[in-house]
């Protein structure tokens, strides 16, 4: 299971709305270290004011690792994500989680880091796996 709901955000949901703050923390609190990894990332990308910045230290255990996979392989939690924290995220080797400034989307650095050629040139035989 992704995420761990509680009975009032099922109700909600159930009454076929959803409270975008509610499922912002279901996320927050069900995908912890998921939520850190992207918050530092975005934490990183304010500091230095760049484009980009990106987390490349994989995860510490599976357990990890499969948050960050739920999270950004999931469409209605990563859009959260990126809402919540105004940025646009993307992915690569199952942990190397980048966030962008909005306005970068589109842009050199943005096309290079989600291109099959970045992705080939951060292959790695440790990946393989992951």
């Amino acid at each position: 299971m992704s995420l761990d709901v509680s009975p009032a955000l099922l109700d909600q949901a159930e009454r076929g709305q959803v409270d975008e703050a509610a499922f912002v923390d279901c996320i927050r609190t069900s995908l912890p270290y998921a939520w850190r990894t992207v918050g530092a990332v975005v934490a990183d990308l304010r500091r230095d004011g760049g484009e980009l910045a990106d987390n490349q230290v994989p995860p510490p255990d599976e357990h990890a690792r499969g948050e960050l996979l739920r999270a950004l392989a999931s469409d209605a939690i990563r859009g959260a994500l990126e809402r919540h924290f105004g940025v646009k995220l993307a992915f690569q080797n199952c942990h190397r989680v980048a966030a962008f400034r909005r306005d970068a989307v589109g842009g050199a650095t943005y096309r290079a880091f989600v291109s099959p050629l970045e992705q080939v040139r951060n292959q790695s035989p440790a990946l393989r796996d992951c």
